[in-house]
């Protein structure tokens, strides 16, 4: 579905959209930190963001603008959260998002802002405002890449995808960028995602369909239990594409719908596949649960344990580890009910560690991506959450952060 042909185009697919990332020094390795996207055409505008009752000031500012119902760019930068900032933090966020206006010759409400790196620092705003007037003066339908390199932190790699669908007869285009490697949990995480289309679409609807996908989509990622103060998912909707109007839940709806979750289930597991230091990526599907909730928080628990993500990281067949977190996750289960499988392979059934091929199990946690299914037996709901191990690199990582 995400041609290679157009994946490096991104956020500046879809018609009327640019972008640009560059480097103003925020970064203390010197790469580029600075993201403008920007749409001339007003755009419809949603968000989701963290559910850190500690968040940064640039989360504060953006659901403000989401408020508004429009807006014409997203701000962005790497290197500093701009969280635990105090007043200052939310005038260095509103200067952000006047520079950025003023530039765009746009109103300061119609600018997301989103910050990422290090909790508890002021932005360096001579370095911020030379960045952002620097950024928009290299906005290009070529600048994605850019833009998506500029988000990242202790990432491996930029997140982005690009995609279309046929909706009404017409060509509608949708692309991504995101960046999240550590402190990711339920509720996003370290998590930025940007969301462009040319969909012409009703902002209540647009915000309606962003928080449904978001709850089945990123809010399924975990990387190491920690929930960011930065977490933003947003998209723009400039309706360049010239469709008829989505104005309630018909089949262009569900055509606009299945597209965009598409999108964000595909940067979900990209996320979660670059958590920090991670060598497997894990999926966690969870069947005969009573509840989408139970089948939720058991996957969260299993997902979460930091002795099932180092078996995993070990090559270790040690499914009692995750029989453990099943039991403690605080859903009511059965054991004897109770059916997991690693990489297709049965490892524990009708309340005991079965015996399995060794060698067979060597070949599946040789794998970089392993699938672990767990069966409640207790009824018809599912939920599917992703995740990676825990490795030495992830120790590493976070214990020099700072320094």
């Amino acid at each position: 579905m995400f041609s290679d042909n157009h994946k490096t185009a991104g956020v500046a697919y879809p018609q009327g959209f640019t972008a640009a990332g560059v480097r103003a020094g925020i970064k203390k390795n010197g790469n580029l930190d600075v993201a403008v996207i920007y749409t001339e055409k007003e755009a419809a505008v949603a968000g989701v963001f963290t559910k850190n009752l500690v968040a940064a000031a640039p989360v504060h500012l953006s659901k403000i603008v989401v408020g508004t119902g429009t807006a014409h760019a997203i701000v962005a930068n790497a290197g500093c959260a701009n969280a635990c900032t105090g007043e200052q933090g939310i005038r260095d966020a509103e200067k952000m998002a006047q520079i950025t206006a003023d530039e765009l010759h746009c109103k300061q409400d119609d600018v997301i802002v989103a910050s990422t790196g290090l909790i508890g620092s002021n932005l360096p705003m001579d370095k911020m405002e030379a960045g952002i007037k620097d950024a928009v003066k290299n906005l290009s339908k070529e600048g994605s890449v850019n833009a998506g390199n500029a988000i990242v932190t202790t990432d491996t790699y930029s997140k982005a995808c690009a995609t279309e669908v046929e909706i009404g007869g017409v060509e509608v285009r949708f692309g991504a960028i995101a960046k999240g490697s550590g402190m990711i949990r339920p509720n996003m995480a370290t998590m930025l995602c940007f969301i462009t289309t040319d969909a012409d679409i009703d902002q209540k609807l647009l915000q309606e369909a962003l928080s449904e996908i978001t709850e089945v989509s990123f809010n399924m990622v975990t990387v190491d239990g920690d929930s960011s103060t930065n977490d933003s998912v947003v998209i723009l909707a400039n309706g360049a594409a010239g469709n008829k109007k989505i104005v309630d839940k018909g089949a262009d709806y569900q055509k606009f719908y299945d597209t965009l979750k598409n999108i964000c289930v595909e940067m979900a597991k990209r996320i979660a596949a670059d958590g920090e230091g991670a060598s497997k990526f894990l999926t966690i599907n969870v069947t005969g649960a009573e509840s989408f909730a139970d089948a939720k928080k058991v996957g969260m628990a299993v997902a979460n344990s930091p002795l099932v993500k180092t078996a995993f990281f070990g090559q270790d067949a040690n499914p009692g580890r995750t029989i453990c977190a099943v039991g403690y996750s605080g859903v009511h289960v059965i054991p004897e009910k109770i059916t997991i499988k690693f990489g297709g392979l049965t490892v524990y059934q009708n309340g005991l560690v079965t015996k399995f091929d060794t060698d067979t199990m060597k070949k599946i946690l040789a794998e970089h991506d392993i699938i672990v299914d767990i069966n409640l037996g207790l009824g018809n709901e599912a939920a599917t959450v992703y995740t990676c191990d825990l490795t030495f690199a992830y120790v590493k990582i976070n214990a020099d952060y700072t320094t």
